[in-house]
């Protein structure tokens, strides 16, 4: 009998252990996933102090010593399960790199040594899968932070197994982990690494560029994406390194966690509804205006918006239009935090319409989840965006989708052009220019939309009906991890 494929999941982001956006989800639905799928899945997380280690039932099972550098310092390990499964859970401790009241950094400023940080954790997860009598068949990595994981598997080969392949995500390549060339001495790499083909980037060190070009096998978390990063609009420097691994970059639709976000049994929203039964999506929609101290009018579209505000997600273009889309009779539910010149422009916004316009600045998942089951219509103008989860949220929640198309909003949305309204298979409404008349002109399209009441109907049940959980997408992985066993083996 086979044994089950042994996947050990690197990520600095782990829903609900710690997250600052989608990479949070996205790796706990699929550390989920791939556990349902039969796979030996184990997580690897730095421990960092908004972590609940009694939630997780963590132990101590012993320190070790991790070079940095020239140096070493000891870490303690600990192991624990996620919560409601048995999926294991190391931590990585280090208290003067995560004992810290943010992730990445605090105040919109990244820690100035988050590559020591990040260093120390990837050297602690290589000393803690020295230490198991478990050994991976696929160390899998996610994002900048744990992209020196596959370098020193390949340039240190006493790391771990020489068997032992390496697949690299990249959720976001604009976060690439680039730091000034004198540090490079903090990763215990040598001069020969620091090439133009190796993690050399204009004279500094780049760490995802390492993941990149080191990794048996690429992923990213769209096709469109995949295309898009090839160029060098949007290929931030490195389109080359992924033209050059092109045939070894994989695209994955990130899934959707339907056992947390989904209306029929949603705890975190004031009325449950499904595709037959919406009245309770109305009983949503009131609460959030009543709560919020915006008008309560069923016959008033309201948009909502939970994003990070920053340029990525298109706020500039909803800070352009908000007075037009307000003067269209629509009303806004915004939350999020970011860049204070959003911050502020928001905060003016609803001091201007208070009873239009609602506004959150922070994060808070609870009232994440009531905008998106109250609002009629989902805002997504993003410059990027490499997969999307808000656009797969709103629409099993029946909010539909107002975005750009591009990334994983080109792949997941189908845009309500005559001949899809007719078949019902329209799920949203998407524009293409990076321009404030395009978003516009798309956000007006949903406005019309909205006034025929069965239309609308017919939009959100087929967005609700369709399927992007992530035991669609599990199966894709193991595919990229049987294929980078294989590529690893070939290679010995």
């Amino acid at each position: 009998m086979n044994q089950p494929l042994r996947v050990c999941i690197c990520t600095p982001e782990l829903a609900p252990l710690a997250k600052t956006g989608g990479l949070a989800d996205a790796a706990g639905g699929l550390t989920r996933a791939l556990a349902a799928a039969g796979c030996d899945v184990r997580v690897a997380l730095p421990a960092y102090r908004s972590i609940d280690r009694d939630a997780l039932h963590a132990v101590s099972i012993g320190s070790a010593g991790v070079r940095l550098g020239p140096s070493w310092v000891e870490v303690e390990l600990y192991e624990g399960r996620l919560p409601g499964t048995s999926i294991p859970v190391y931590l990585v401790s280090h208290e003067p790199s995560f004992n810290r009241p943010g992730l990445y950094g605090e105040h919109g400023a990244d820690y100035p040594d988050n590559l020591r940080r990040f260093s120390v954790y990837g050297r602690g997860v290589l000393a803690l899968l020295r230490r198991t009598a478990w050994h991976p068949d696929v160390v899998h990595c996610h994002d900048w932070q744990t992209a020196l994981l596959p370098v020193w598997l390949r340039v240190e080969p006493a790391a771990l197994p020489s068997e032992t392949a390496t697949v690299f995500t990249i959720h976001n390549l604009a976060y690439q982990g680039v730091f000034d060339a004198d540090d490079l001495p903090l990763t215990g790499l040598g001069r020969d690494v620091f090439t133009p083909r190796g993690i050399e980037f204009w004279g500094r060190v780049n760490v995802l560029k390492g993941g990149l070009l080191f990794a048996d096998l690429l992923t990213t978390v769209s096709r469109q994406y995949a295309a898009e990063i090839q160029t060098p609009e949007f290929g931030c420097g490195l389109d080359g390194v992924l033209r050059d691994r092109r045939d070894d970059l994989v695209a994955i639709q990130n899934g959707v966690d339907y056992t947390v976000w989904d209306p029929a049994s949603d705890a975190l929203i004031p009325a449950r509804f499904t595709p037959g039964d919406l009245s309770g999506k109305a009983a949503c929609k009131r609460h959030l205006q009543e709560t919020h101290g915006i008008a309560i009018d069923p016959a008033v579209p309201l948009f909502g918006l939970v994003a990070r505000l920053a340029e990525q997600k298109g706020v500039d273009l909803l800070g352009a239009t908000a007075d037009a889309i307000i003067g269209l009779d629509a009303q806004l539910v915004l939350l999020g935090s970011g860049d204070p010149r959003y911050e502020t422009l928001f905060r003016t916004l609803h001091a201007r319409y208070p009873a239009r316009v609602a506004v959150a600045l922070g994060f808070d998942e609870a009232l994440a989840h009531r905008i998106v089951a109250g609002a009629d219509a989902y805002l997504m103008p993003s410059r990027y965006e490499p997969s999307g989860l808000n656009q797969l949220y709103s629409l099993r929640y029946g909010t539909v989708p107002v975005a750009r198309r591009t990334g994983g909003l080109a792949d997941s949305i189908v845009d309500a052009t005559p001949d899809a309204l007719a078949r019902d298979a329209a799920t949203g409404f998407v524009f293409d220019a990076y321009t404030p008349d395009a978003f516009l002109g798309a956000v007006k399209r949903a406005v019309f939309a909205f006034l025929d009441a069965a239309a609308w109907r017919r939009l959100q049940q087929a967005g609700m009906r369709a399927d992007f959980s992530w035991s669609t997408a599990a199966p894709h992985y193991l595919d990229a991890y049987r294929r980078a066993v294989a590529r690893r083996a070939a290679a010995r």
